[in-house]
């Protein structure tokens, strides 16, 4: 708890520096309140977890592994915002606290234990996302995101309590290991209709906030529209919070009841991983290209929600940890590109391995580890989940996830290419000390994690 506090307090604090005009001072401080917030984080973890403050939250491994893998992509993403929040904005408190506020909802959401604080952390994570995708005011593409954000957030806000509501009016109450003895008192054929109307919704409101087709049509816009670096925290500290709280309601309460909701997620993964992996493979622009691929992802990363196997959690960290940080350098090195040569689309990429090979390196490998080519966090958070699918026996689902992988790998590529075999050298991006620092961590863990998976799949 002592993480969400101090995290709650930085924003505050923040947003005091900005009141100030003590502008030089917000990205420092921000860094040292997540660092504190790491750390006493880290200070749980040899703890036995029990639930706190009447059964609310609970701080276990899974918990605390995914807190600390989002507080450490947040500190990538505020490292890359030097230069580039005061280049769009006066008022750049706001976006640093805004960032740490939808940080502390994204920590409730992964320590829920009761249905309520699942709802309140993801409210928190998202009423400050409404407002970061619609910052730049008098951009119109900005405005059109925050609008469509809104209201997608707000329709599934409204499934997703919809269906709590009936959960709780099946079994009287919110916390998950009642709703767990319910089930398993239940097992029996006496569960109540209602609770398994709840389950729906709730697929159907978590699938929203995931990026899961078929109700996934708010993404790509978002993604564009938005900040390139409030895209990058979107499509990677929020899509592991959702993930993982998606995972925990299944994993604790609903194991039992695999064979009602598990063809529909199939079905859900099914459409998600063709409409992700196709429509990225027309796409012009590589910032749309990541928003579509995002979508793909979020049905690779179902597959530990589908199989629930004993590694399923271990298996999204990997696959989290791996995605983010090859999202992180990619959007990274798209705002270099966009910076020097105005455009996000795949030819402004032409001829960057000739002026910057160190760019291009770090680029190509967030490329192959996206695609899942051996040797990269990729290929180890690909293998897991498919793993986890083999395990529990959907073995057509693994046959198709291949193919998809395959069609991946025709627009991951596509960015290589122009980098490498077209155009000639332009002129040589700048990049300050935070752009290096980032990149060289990322590709340090990319091929870390890649050759070394057991020790971050081991946390949990």
């Amino acid at each position: 708890m002592g993480a969400i506090i101090t995290l709650s307090l930085l924003a505050i604090l923040v947003l005091y520096l900005g009141i100030f005009k003590m502008q030089k001072a917000l990205l420092p401080v921000s860094l040292l309140g997540l660092l504190t917030a790491g750390t006493l984080t880290l200070k749980l973890w040899g703890t036995t977890a029990q639930p706190l403050f009447s059964g609310m939250v609970l701080f276990d491994h899974f918990s605390l592994a995914f807190s600390v893998l989002m507080i450490v992509v947040t500190i990538l993403v505020m490292l890359l915002s030097r230069g580039y929040f005061d280049a769009v904005s006066s008022h750049i408190a706001e976006y640093y606290a805004l960032i740490i506020f939808s940080l502390t909802g994204a920590l409730l959401v992964v320590s829920y234990h009761n249905l309520s604080m699942l709802f309140i952390g993801i409210e928190i994570m998202s009423v400050a996302l409404y407002i970061l995708a619609g910052i730049r005011k008098k951009d119109a593409a900005s405005n059109e995101a925050a609008l469509k954000y809104f209201l997608m957030g707000a329709f599934s806000t409204g499934f997703l309590l919809f269906g709590i509501t009936l959960l709780y009016g099946a079994t009287a109450t919110f916390d998950l290991a009642a709703i767990r003895a319910y089930v398993i008192a239940h097992q029996d054929g006496q569960i109540s209709p209602l609770f398994y109307t709840g389950i729906l919704l709730l697929i159907v409101g978590l699938a929203f906030k995931v990026g899961a087709a078929p109700f996934h049509f708010w993404t790509p816009d978002v993604y564009e529209g938005a900040p390139i670096l409030i895209t990058t925290f979107m499509s990677t500290v929020v899509k592991t919070a959702a993930f993982a709280g998606f995972l925990r309601i299944f994993l604790l309460c609903f194991d039992q009841l695999q064979i009602f909701w598990a063809p529909i997620l199939l079905g859900v993964i099914v459409i998600t991983l063709f409409v992700g992996n196709i429509s990225a493979l027309v796409q012009q622009s590589f910032k749309r290209m990541l928003a579509y691929s995002s979508i793909s992802h979020a049905g690779y990363m179902l597959f530990a929600v589908l199989s629930l196997g004993e590694h399923a959690s271990g298996a999204m960290l990997v696959y989290a940890a791996a995605y983010s940080i090859a999202s992180v350098t990619a959007f990274a090195i798209l705002v270099l590109v966009k910076r020097s040569r105005g455009s996000e689309h795949f030819e402004s990429f032409n001829g960057l391995a000739k002026s910057n090979p160190f760019i291009s390196l770090a680029l190509t490998l967030s490329m192959l580890s996206l695609a899942g080519i051996p040797l990269t966090a990729g290929f180890i958070g690909k293998f897991m989940m498919f793993s986890e699918a083999v395990n529990g026996l959907h073995i057509t689902l693994v046959i198709l996830a291949a193919i998809n992988a395959a069609i991946g790998i025709f627009y991951y590529f596509h960015v290589i290419i122009n980098m490498y075999f077209k155009g000639t050298a332009g002129e040589r991006i700048a990049l300050n000390s935070n752009y290096k620092a980032v990149l060289l961590i990322g590709f340090i863990l990319t091929i870390l994690i890649g050759i070394y998976p057991n020790w971050l799949s081991g946390l949990i």
